[in-house]
């Protein structure tokens, strides 16, 4: 049985099945920015998932009494799709077809979020017998455009970015200095809906954007990397799907920066906003916390020599380090400093990763109901152009409500260890032996690389110390 502690059963199985919702746009901000606020291309919220995955059911393919579970994919290739003459559930050696990667023949049409559901969560499952050349089609006929995944906007990096939207918001008379007497984003104080349970305005059900992987084909996401972390993305598609899924919080590992976009890892989110400093809190296996300090400026010393903007001492944090500024009610950020990782069933992002997010209220009929969020991706060594996920946050709550459940911080106690490359699940008293994680050398690669791939053709890795050819 294979277990990952970070995927309640009945959210994905919500994540998976197709409903109709509400087209997600953009807030009308007033202006033609240069950087914020520009349409989406395409939205998640009114296309079908490309699956496969398994409905009637739950989306690890666990009957629900009384319903009927139906196959929402295909068991052969689709009509008039021809199958490879080999991919990656039949490949004995997934570097060697690398020519193959961004073809979604490969993958056989799955999404990500599928990949997570063949053999990486329970087995056996439905939608894979165990047999890997047996494994379910998803659509090939669906996919989201990549216009709609990449960043619409002309820069090439979060510094670039972020300063055009400070000159404009001076421009504009800004940034604004508030105190507490004039503050007008105090509204924003409380509690916002998890993902999954949001409502948007109108009551149509909101959220899902496509970093949680169910609209996109893995060729797609693929296609937007550089080759190193094609490679890697690739990997992980591979492991998932042969039944050897490695997510880190099934080891207690961090969740990484990029899980603050995916259902699986958060929860409600719980908001602080003064004048000089605004903290967004959620969680689930693990803490996320956001803390954006207003007015302040990064530190550049270290960017000439290779080096990312900080706050503090050069040392990568978990989720980065921000800052910001108010244009008027709208909060614009730059997230630098962040420690590379991996989100399971998406990309692996470098240390070079960097955002800037914009938060935008969103009214109804003139009443404040929640946050547009937008979120532009720089990554130079992981993406091969910026990328953003939009989203909304619909406020439910506030600390005056003395019903508020309060924020609970989440502490995960390791019950599953390694054995020979296996998730394990120990119970109190065993003993093993235990081999200590490189936590920044990909510690899970390397478990697959010892166990998994044998006889494999994988790339030597570059050697930078390496100066006989120079």
């Amino acid at each position: 049985m294979k277990i990952g502690l970070d995927t309640p059963l009945m959210l994905l199985c919500a994540v998976l099945i197709a409903a109709p919702a509400m087209a997600q746009t953009m807030p009308d901000i007033g202006f033609k920015s240069v950087g914020r606020g520009w349409p989406l291309a395409a939205s998640v919220q009114n296309r079908p998932i490309v699956g496969p995955a398994w409905s009637g059911g739950n989306a690890f393919g666990r009957r629900v009494p009384g319903q009927e579970q139906q196959l929402d994919g295909f068991r052969a290739a689709p009509e008039g799709i021809q199958p490879l003459p080999v991919d990656i559930f039949t490949s004995k050696d997934f570097y060697a077809d690398k020519a193959l990667w961004t073809d979604k023949r490969y993958y056989r049409c799955n999404s990500p979020q599928a990949s997570e559901v063949q053999r990486g969560i329970l087995t056996p499952n439905p939608l894979n017998s165990g047999k890997d050349e047996d494994a379910p089609w998803g659509h090939c006929d669906r996919d989201l455009p990549r216009e709609a995944i990449v960043s619409p906007y002309p820069f090439k990096s979060a510094q670039e970015h972020y300063e055009a939207l400070l000159r404009e918001t001076r421009d504009r008379g800004g940034p604004n200095v508030y105190t507490f007497k004039d503050f007008p984003a105090a509204e924003w104080n409380g509690v916002y809906g998890a993902p999954r349970l949001a409502r948007a305005p109108g009551g149509a059900p909101e959220q899902q954007n496509w970093y949680w992987g169910a609209h996109t084909q893995i060729a797609t996401v693929v296609s937007l990397l550089t080759p190193e972390y094609q490679q890697r993305t690739v990997q992980e598609a591979y492991h998932q799907m042969r039944g050897h899924a490695m997510w880190p919080s099934t080891f207690c590992w961090p969740e990484g920066f990029m899980r603050r976009w995916y259902p699986a890892a958060v929860a409600e989110h719980y908001m602080v906003a003064t004048p000089e400093f605004v903290q967004m809190r959620t969680g689930r296996i693990e803490n996320f916390d956001q803390d954006i300090h207003i007015g302040r400026e990064f530190d550049m010393t270290d960017v000439a020599a290779g080096g990312v903007p900080r706050l503090g001492v050069p040392v990568s944090r978990w989720y980065g380090e921000t800052i910001g500024f108010w244009d008027k009610d709208v909060l614009i950020t730059w997230t630098s400093n962040i420690q590379g990782w991996k989100s399971h069933s998406e990309f692996e992002f470098s240390n070079k990763m960097q955002s800037i997010e914009m938060y935008t209220p969103i009214r109804e009929n003139g009443k404040f109901i929640g946050l547009n969020h937008e979120a532009v991706l720089y990554d130079d060594e992981a993406l091969v152009e910026p990328l953003r996920i939009v989203r909304n946050f619909i406020k439910i709550n506030t600390y005056a409500d003395k019903t508020e459940t309060p924020f609970v911080s989440s502490h995960c106690i390791q019950t599953i260890y390694l054995i020979d490359g296996e998730n394990a699940p120990l119970v109190p008293g065993a003993k093993i032996e235990f081999e200590m994680p490189d936590m920044f050398g990909r510690p899970w690669a390397h478990v697959w690389e010892e166990y998994f791939e044998q006889g494999m053709s994988r790339p030597e890795p570059e050697d930078l110390f390496d100066f006989s050819d120079r």
